[in-house]
């Protein structure tokens, strides 16, 4: 019997310092973080926490998870 894997529903994480808090607008796109790209959101969101936390004294800097795998298959 084949042992069904569980679908990818990949997630980006990345993050940068904003030029103004009440957007999301990048001070320099050339700095943006990108953290990795992972395979369920709860891994995301666990990669997500760990450099929220290790920013947390510079408030314009933010993180954020795009749920790529809605960006690849938008009629899921």
């Amino acid at each position: 019997m084949q042992e069904e894997k569980p679908k990818q529903l990949l997630h980006l994480v990345f993050g940068g310092e904003l030029s103004n808090l009440s957007t999301v607008e990048f001070k320099d796109l050339e700095s943006l973080d990108i953290v990795g790209i992972f395979p369920d959101y709860a891994s995301a969101l666990t990669a997500w926490r760990g450099k929220a936390q290790q920013t947390v004294d510079n408030a314009a800097m933010r993180y954020f998870i795009v749920h790529m795998h809605r960006l690849l298959d938008p009629q899921d």
